[in-house]
Order: C-alpha cells, then structure tokens, then sequence
C-alpha cells in the first residue's frame, strides 16, 4: 500500500477535523490573562518544583507568570476540540509520544525553529529532536522526557536457577531475544511458573521499539506487512509457545498482579516500568532487582513534547520557558520527580540521576538506561500508527488467549489495516 505525500498530509488534517469536530470558526484568542501564560499537560508529565518557580515568575520575564491546568481524561481530545475552535486556546500544550498525529494541525502551532530551537538541537539526542520536526521540515514540538528500555530481572530467581545475578554476566547470556527465551526455559525449569513477560502484545512492543523502521516511510508507503514487523509478531508468539508468558493482559487486574505475586522474573521494559512495576506493585522487593542491555538491542517506548499554539499571547516567552524547563539540568530533576528520563545527555552524569538506587541493589540504573537512550537507532513514528498497530495487537491478543492460528491472525490483522486505512481515506 502507498499514498503521494500530498493525500498523505491531507488525509492527516481530515482524520484530525473528523475525529475532534473541527469547523474552522471562532475567534482566535488565547486561554489566560495577559499577565499569563497558559499551559495544558496531564499529571505526572512535569516536576512541581519547577513549575511552581515558574507561576511566580517566567524566567527571563518577570512581568509574565504561568498558569498551569493538569487535565486528568480525555486530554488529546480536549487539545484537539480547543484548537478546532480557536478560542480560549492554551498558549503552551504538552504532547505525548504519537506527537505524529498532531503533524496534519501543524499549522496552529509555532515553528519553534522560528523561536531559537536549532541553536539548542546539540543539547538533546538526535533521534528525539528528529521525532518533533514534521515532514515539511517544521519544528512544531520540543523534547522533553524519553522512555529508553533494558531488561529488568530477579536477583533471587535467577539465582535459584543457578545463574550469575551480574548484569554484564545475565547481558552476556542474553544479547539477543533467541538467547533471552532459552535464558527464560531455563529459569521456568528451576522455578516454575515464571514468565518473562506479562503478555505477548509487550514482546512485540518491546520488539517494535528496537526497529530502526515501524509501519510507514516518511513519503507515505505502508511497510506494515513487510519482515520485520512480521518477525516481532512471530517472535511474541514463540515467547507464548514456550509458556514463557504471564497471560497477563493490559488493563486486566493481572498486570499488577504477576508482579506483586513474583511471577514476571523478567521483564524488557521501558525506563518508567521500574516506578510503576516493581517499585509499585512489588515493595517487598527491594533489592532484589536488577538492570541490565535488553535482548535485541536498545530501544524506546515512550517519551513526551511541548509544543506552543499559534494563539499564545507571547511566543518569546514562551519558547524561553520550555527550554529553560527542559534544560539539562531540569530534566536531571524531573527525573527524581516524576521520573522522566531525560532526552538531555549532559543529564546523565548528573549527580541525583547518577547516584545507586537502593530498590535495584544499589545498582547506577541510570548508566544502563543513558546507554539505550544513547544506542537508539531512532524510527519513523507516522500519523497512522495507531490505527495500523491496533488490528495487529488485538490478533495478537486473539492468538495468546483464543488459541487462533498465527497466520490467520496476522492476514486478519493485515486485512483489518486495509480496510481501516481504506476507510480513513489514505489508500
């Protein structure tokens, strides 16, 4: 399947105009006073401190505060219905990893290139500053956090599998996924009933976010149903073949559950798992993990942006807000609070990220995470990813819990692409 550039990047604004009721009218106008610039983000997503340093006072301009609003559901679609209706418009809007999808309303946003970003591009990694620039070379987000991935592991299962518990030693053992299931077959035999992994949608996200490419070509060619997409999906199905899975599905009571209960040993997982996995559901834990290089490579899930609307009341100001929160040295904070690993790399060797983490052992877990965030080859995410991921997780799903055939599930799910893509107007 393939689409010209030009249907690629109209079909874009039209999905945007359909799904959030966009009609073009209204008046332009700005949310806040003038004494203020307004900012939209979700919680979790920024460090209190620094936003509180902030509201008294934008640094650099002391007549102009911030005022932030944490929106708690349905934040994309309240960005989107506040845009389509250009008024009363945050000057400042945080956006999450599918920034791709915010590319066809790139028009209602400030190209930050015009506001001094390309002098601050030698301070982020390349592949994260590269994910906020839209096809048409316009700068319209600015990096924040990433979510860089390693393999978590027990200490004391491996261990009891007779097993050297040193990262580099479980890293040498590992260093691929064929590697990682016969690491996983031999922990199962001495401990029963571990898994390493919650379910099978996580190796094939986990696989996917090593990829150098995803579903789409930067001109608009479908390369979801090409080898390797097709290798990450045959390989989560090997990994339920060999019972090496949890069953725990997303969403169900069981995410948490095989954690706290010891059944997920290991895991290849994002940076922020370590907060909201073991460090969460598994207190009793502590000390008992460890990090160490993913199976397959380093890789990335996750990771968030700032982006300035064409409505803000001063796009100066505003701009030298987000790179001040967005620093080296703020990002080093928002890791300690809320845990944004930073796409900065003078923050590594940041004393506070720097220091042992007592839950991992005293282990530097920071060290095996800068590595991947560093080694990440970098991917193209497109407008479509969602609509194309979707049909191919929910096969997945049909294949680990219903027992479906491989094949049939993946030219369902190839089919099931077509014809939402077909629907959406893009082939």
């Amino acid at each position: 399947m393939s689409l010209s550039r030009r249907k690629f990047l109209a079909f874009g604004a039209g999905a945007a105009a359909a799904s959030t009721g966009l009609s073009g009218c209204g008046s332009r106008s700005s949310l806040g006073g003038s004494d203020e610039l307004s900012m939209w983000t979700w919680v979790g997503s920024v460090n209190d401190d620094l936003i509180g340093q902030a509201e008294k006072a934008i640094p650099g301009h002391d007549g102009l505060r911030l005022s932030m609003t944490r929106i708690g559901s349905n934040y994309k679609t309240k960005v989107l219905t506040s845009l389509a209706g250009k008024s009363l418009v945050p000057d400042i809007v945080a956006i999450n990893d599918d920034v791709a999808t915010y590319f066809p309303n790139a028009d209602q946003f400030h190209d930050l290139f015009e506001l001094g970003a390309k002098e601050r591009e030698s301070e982020f990694l390349p592949w994260k500053w590269k994910l906020g620039v839209t096809p048409d070379n316009k700068m319209m987000a600015y990096p924040m956090d990433t979510g860089p991935t390693a393999l978590f592991y027990r200490t004391d299962v491996f261990s009891k599998a007779g097993i050297d518990i040193d990262p580099a030693a479980v890293a040498g053992l590992a260093p691929d996924w064929d590697t990682y299931i016969a690491l996983g077959k031999k922990v199962k035999q001495a401990v029963p009933g571990s898994s390493i992994t919650d379910n099978i949608n996580s190796i094939f996200a986990y696989r996917m976010a090593q990829q150098p490419k995803r579903y789409m070509t930067e001109d608009g060619q479908y390369i979801g149903d090409q080898d390797h997409v097709r290798e990450a999906f045959d390989l989560a199905i090997r990994v339920v073949k060999e019972g090496l899975s949890a069953n725990a599905q997303d969403g169900s009571t069981d995410a948490d559950a095989v954690v706290t209960n010891g059944k997920l040993v290991a895991f290849n997982a994002a940076v922020w798992w370590a907060q909201l996995g073991p460090k969460n559901a598994a207190p009793k834990t502590k000390g008992l993990w460890r990090v160490t290089a993913a199976p397959g490579g380093a890789g990335n899930r996750g990771g968030s942006f700032l982006g300035i609307t064409k409505y803000c009341k001063n796009p100066e100001a505003a701009f030298a807000f987000i790179s001040w929160l967005e620093s080296a040295k703020n990002q080093a904070q928002a890791f300690l609070d809320p845990v944004l690993f930073p796409s900065t790399p003078a923050s590594y060797t940041d004393s506070r990220l720097a220091a042992p983490d007592p839950f991992f052992g005293g282990q530097k877990i920071v060290e095996v995470f800068a590595e991947s965030a560093t080694k990440y080859p970098g991917a193209y995410f497109s407008p479509y990813d969602s609509i194309i991921g979707a049909p191919i997780s929910a096969e997945l799903v049909n294949v680990e819990v219903a027992g479906k055939s491989p094949d049939q599930a993946w030219n369902d799910a190839q089919h099931q692409v077509e014809r939402e893509l077909t629907r959406a107007g893009a082939i």
